[in-house]
């Protein structure tokens, strides 16, 4: 008995010595979110030092987009905080993978999606927007940008659809047959910030023609503002995959913030797609089934009840947080609407910081607040740094600079021109086969889908 007293104090002791590690954070004050990014930022990056891949720069085990996606949420952090200790790490990573200046590496090249490269161009736009470091002898960070938008261009693909990027490359992948938001809602994103960055009406033209393509399908649902996931080309882009995810909704609230403020407010689309895509995604926010999120704490609801979310779908919270935080600079009046649910994200995110043997590794379900939901990787610590950085934003209070207010980096609208990667074939017309491909797709995610709304119907 005695025995039992003492392993039952010590065991209680332990725990509470580890709920105490929890990262506290107080949105408030700047300093407290700091120093909780700093603690966050650090746990990733030893992640990212002790990989297996860490002989080659910027690449992760068994991913080469997240690299990309890393850093972008790292260029945002060092942003916000002035921490410049992991420059060094992001460059390298960033020009190691530059390819032909335009992030199509040729030693992954014959497996990337059309939204594996188009993460590295938004990597690159952030980095021009604030001013990121540049290295002599090295690309500028809008060229590289510009490289992945003039290497994807020649792939919008009107033998289908009447437009419109297919989610994979290469025909022999099994994505070729399908057009998805990411992809879509990616390139258009980085069109409209290039179109700001540089003045340039060729990519305000561009992310207008992808918005407005995308409006005509179920990509972009223009009356109920919704976005599905996926369609294909076999339905001429008729049929829908619905799973909902979070960076969907924000690659086309981000890009169309940034197409309002290049437009100056005088189209009022651009407006209406941010408010409207903006309360659509208080889908995000649940109010029932999930512990302690009262609507006010962002979830990815389609794979994070079940816990069955791959290390891609971790992620997608800190694009989420990031764009969304960053839109309220350049779209006045949308801090009310955005930094509210950031903030009580920001504060449920910290809490889930708890894990592991020192209790500082997070998890990815922030709504279980009073305990660590047992998972931890490099893509958590990501998820939650992006909420950190996000609410710092208005601490920093700037905007995102262009060529005519500030911004160094020198645009090179013929950047990745030269390279071959630009000759990639389509299918000209849509045979059985694929049909019979889109139609097995087609078959996969209405059956998920069905699944997934069962599961809410139910209520877990």
């Amino acid at each position: 008995m005695i025995l039992s007293k003492w392993l039952a104090t010590l065991l209680g002791g332990t725990l509470a010595v580890q709920g105490a590690l929890a990262i506290d954070v107080n949105v408030d004050d700047e300093s407290s979110l700091k120093s909780a990014a700093k603690k966050v930022a650090t746990r990733m990056m030893q992640y990212y030092d002790d990989r297996e891949s860490k002989n080659i720069p910027g690449k992760l085990d068994g991913t080469w987009w997240e690299g990309g996606s890393m850093f972008m949420t790292l260029i945002l952090y060092w942003f916000v905080t002035g921490d410049s200790q992991f420059n060094a790490a992001i460059q390298e990573g960033m020009y190691f993978q530059k390819g032909d200046d335009n992030f199509f590496p040729s030693n992954y090249s014959q497996y990337l999606g059309n939204d594996d490269q188009v993460f590295w161009g938004l990597a690159a736009i952030t980095a021009a927007e604030f001013n990121y470091p540049e290295r002599d002898g090295e690309p500028s960070w809008v060229s590289l940008a510009q490289g992945v938008f003039n290497t994807q261009i020649p792939r919008w693909d009107t033998s289908s659809c009447h437009g419109g990027m297919r989610w994979q490359i290469w025909p022999y992948q099994d994505g070729y047959l399908t057009k998805n938001a990411i992809s879509n809602g990616g390139l258009f994103q980085l069109s409209a910030r290039l179109a700001l960055y540089t003045g340039n009406k060729t990519y305000a033209d561009w992310a207008e023609r992808i918005w407005d393509w995308s409006a005509t399908t179920p990509l972009l649902n223009t009356k109920r503002w919704n976005i599905a996931d996926t369609t294909t080309v076999g339905t001429q882009c008729t049929d829908h995959g619905d799973f909902q995810w979070t960076y969907n909704y924000a690659t086309y609230i981000s890009g169309a913030a940034y197409m309002h403020n290049y437009t100056n407010g005088t189209e009022t689309k651009w407006k209406e797609g941010v408010l409207g895509l903006v309360k659509t995604s208080q889908q995000f926010y649940p109010t029932k089934g999930f512990n302690d999120a009262n609507g006010q704490i962002l979830s990815d609801t389609t794979c994070e009840p079940l816990g069955n979310c791959d290390r891609n779908q971790i992620t997608f919270k800190a694009y989420f947080t990031n764009w969304l935080g960053m839109l309220t600079t350049i779209v006045p009046g949308t801090y009310d609407l955005i930094f509210p649910q950031l903030r009580t994200s920001a504060q449920a995110a910290a809490k889930q910081c708890s894990g592991g043997d020192d209790g500082e590794h997070c998890g990815i379900r922030w709504y279980k607040q009073a305990e660590w939901d047992k998972t931890k990787g490099l893509e958590q610590q990501m998820a939650v740094l992006g909420v950190l950085s996000a609410n710092l934003i208005p601490f920093k209070n700037k905007a995102p600079l262009t060529l005519a207010s500030g911004g160094t980096s020198k645009s090179n609208p013929n950047a990745g021109t030269n390279s071959s990667d630009n000759d990639i074939p389509v299918l000209n017309n849509i045979g059985t086969g694929d049909r019979a491909g889109a139609g097995i797709l087609t078959v996969i995610f209405v059956t998920g889908w069905a699944v997934a709304v069962t599961w809410m119907i139910r209520g877990g």
